[in-house]
Order: structure tokens, then sequence, then C-alpha cells
């Protein structure tokens, strides 16, 4: 790879030599160009062809620095020749090379993606090497132009996705305190699917979910959306309990873009005042309940993840008590599975609760903000938390 500081630039190409495959079936043209390469300034290794299928023989094994391209050869003629180089080693620049009354057509194989053309019989040992250099730069400035609009869109999809994993709570009384957080994995290198959402329906009822779509990418955040929005239509449609888990997974079967994609997730309910909870569980951990100073780490009973027992999965509803005064927290598992040291060992469901029983004293949102800057600041030596953290903290007494 060529420097690409100016400063740089000049001195990298002293010591450095590219390699350039030469396809051409005229072994005078092919004498001609290594004359050139041996007299030229720019120090290459030059490897010859004679036809298109020994260059497809060639490229599929290596990848020159440079092709440089007759555009009449026995098995491909004029711009298809372009068009197959391109097909077998799309990162590689080529320059072609054309007859003495062929200079349209070396422009018209520039317009169809070669870097540059050179006349034969016109062609100095100084302009050539030129030529070849200045094709390479060129395509690995394209290149970086193309990988760097690549990363913008991704970066705006990633963006849309992010906000519909992150829905405004629906809360229709007073009474009721949210806090919820979204933090994605290693500063928004990596997209997971960890969502959550917080409705209250027409009869006081508070409804919370938390869930995370196994893997990483813009299949699992895309389904995760799909989850959050169908639940929270659910909700809004008075189907709650196993029922609702049941549709859910009928989704998940139905959007998932792998078979061995699965969905961990909690649905909570409860009635403002009440002193309880009903929660159901799909292969999620446990859930954090603050009373006063104290933290708890609670596991209620369960069913197993959305999609891993299709069609056969039973999901009871559990009723935790929730005393005045008490709060839940719910959270997706990149909180505690981050690393926290340069070895092996994890912040674990022990850790974290260590964490948490540290700032138990804390009202909610310093209390939830300090939980995952600790998380995150145990994971710097490795880079930090590799996967996204959904937190959500609930009170309703």
């Amino acid at each position: 790879m060529v420097s690409t500081t100016a400063a740089g630039a000049e001195t990298a190409w002293e010591h450095w030599e590219p390699s350039v495959l030469l396809v051409e079936d005229d072994p005078g043209d092919a004498v001609l160009v290594e004359e050139l390469v041996v007299d030229g300034a720019v120090k290459m290794r030059l490897r010859w062809v004679r036809s298109m299928t020994e260059a497809a023989e060639v490229l599929a094994t290596e990848t020159p620095d440079c092709v440089l391209l007759d555009l009449h050869l026995p098995d491909a003629h004029g711009l298809e020749a372009v068009s197959l180089v391109k097909g077998l080693a799309e990162q590689v620049a080529i320059v072609v090379l054309t007859g003495l009354a062929e200079e349209q057509t070396g422009l018209a194989a520039v317009a169809a993606g070669a870097q540059d053309y050179l006349v034969k019989g016109r062609v100095e040992p100084e302009l050539f090497g030129r030529a070849v250099r200045y094709a390479i730069q060129r395509k690995q400035t394209e290149q970086a132009a193309v990988a760097l609009q690549a990363g913008a869109l991704q970066a705006q999809e990633n963006a849309r996705l992010e906000r519909g994993l992150l829905p405004r709570p629906l809360l229709r009384a007073e009474g009721v305190e949210v806090v919820a957080r979204y933090r994605p994995g290693r500063a928004q290198t990596l997209l997971g699917g960890d969502f959550y959402d917080i409705v209250q329906s027409a009869d006081g009822t508070l409804h919370a979910l938390i869930g995370d779509v196994s893997g990483h990418g813009p299949d699992e955040a895309a389904l995760g959306v799909a989850l959050r929005i169908a639940w929270r239509t659910l909700v809004l449609s008075g189907i709650t309990g196993p029922p609702q888990m049941a549709r859910l997974e009928e989704l998940l079967m139905a959007e998932r873009a792998r078979d061995e994609v699965f969905a961990t997730l909690v649905s909570l309910a409860a009635v403002p005042g009440e002193q309880r909870a009903h929660i159901v569980r799909a292969g999620h951990h446990g859930l954090l309940r603050r009373t006063g100073t104290d933290v708890d780490w609670v596991e209620v009973p369960g069913g197993p993840a959305l999609g891993m027992m299709p069609g056969g999965a039973r999901w009871p509803t559990a009723e935790l008590p929730v005393p005045a005064g008490t709060s839940v927290v719910l959270f997706t598992d990149g909180l505690f599975e981050g690393h926290v040291s340069r070895g092996t060992e994890r912040l674990g469901e022990e850790g974290l609760l260590a964490l948490a029983r540290e700032g138990a004293a804390l009202e909610p949102e310093p209390f939830v903000d300090r939980l995952i800057e600790k998380a995150e600041s145990l994971a710097e030596a490795r880079g930090g938390l590799a996967d996204d953290v959904a937190v959500v903290h609930l009170n309703w007494n």
C-alpha cells in the first residue's frame, strides 16, 4: 500500500515495487512492455500472460496492483476485456493498451472503469511508470471513497434502526417513574437487537418490555424493532401474558433471517398502587429489585427464548412482590457480560449485583447511569462493552 501523505508518497514509491500483470497475446508488444519496465525509474514485478483465460487463473489466487490489458485478445475483445477483469478483481487498477488509431477506444475503456490507457509505440519509460503509478493511486482513492460512502450510509441506517429500538414511553397518568437507557456496543461499531418499551394502558396498568435478539447487525436490529412494535400493538389491543409471547414468537419465526436466530425477553405488567408485578420471562436472565438501600437479584419462573422451541414452548406468568417504595430494574446481558480485565474474566451477575449495591442509595437516574458507566469502565482494557446495553428502571409505587 502506497503512503497517502504528500510528504511520504515519493519515499514510499522509491522502496515499493508494484506487481503488474500484463495480459497481451502479441510477443513483440510484450517485449516492448518488459523493456519499459527495465528502463523505467519505477521498479515493478511484471508477469505476462497471453489470454483472458490465463489472466483469470492468476487473478483467482493473486491480487496484483495493476493489470496492463490489451483489448484484442484471442478470448476477449474491446470493452468486454475491461468488464471481465473488473469482475475477477474489482480492487485492481486497470491500464488499457491500445493501438495508434484507437485513442477513442482507450477513452471508452476509462469510461467503462479502467484507470488509464496507453497507446502502444508512443510510450516512454518515464510516462509508462507514471501512468502505472497514478492508476494504482487513483484506484486506491476510488476504493477509499466508496468505503467512506458505504460507511456513511451504514451509519445512517444504524441510526434509523436505533431510533426504532428507542421508543418514547407512552404514559397516561401520574405516579409512574421511568428511567430508560440504551448504549450501542463499542461506540456503534456493532448494532445489536436490544430493545425495550413502556406503555400504560387505558385502565392504568403499566406494561414494560426488555429484550435481546441474538447476534449483531441490521437484520437483528430490524427484528428487534419489529418485536417491540408488535409488543406495543398487542398491549394496546389487550393481549398480554402467555398469549402475547405466542404471538411474538410467530412474528419472530416469520421475520428472522436465519433459523438459528432467537430472542430473549421479559414482559412486565403492574397496576399502580398494587404491591406486585406480573412477569412473563422468555429465556431472559434475572432482574434487579431495589428496596430502600438494598438491591436483590431476582429470578422468576419462565420459559424458553422465543424461537428455541417453536410451537411447543410454554411461558408461565410469575407474580413478583414489589412492596411500596420498591423499584424494578430490567436490563440486557450486555451490562454484565463485559470483561473486567485483559483476561477472560467477565463482570457476571454477581459482579453487577455488587456494583448495584454500591450505588443503592442513589436516585433512579444517577443509579442507572452509574451502573452503566462502572460496567463500561471495567471493560475499557478490552475495548469497552462489546454488546449493546439496554436498561429500564421502573417505579409505580
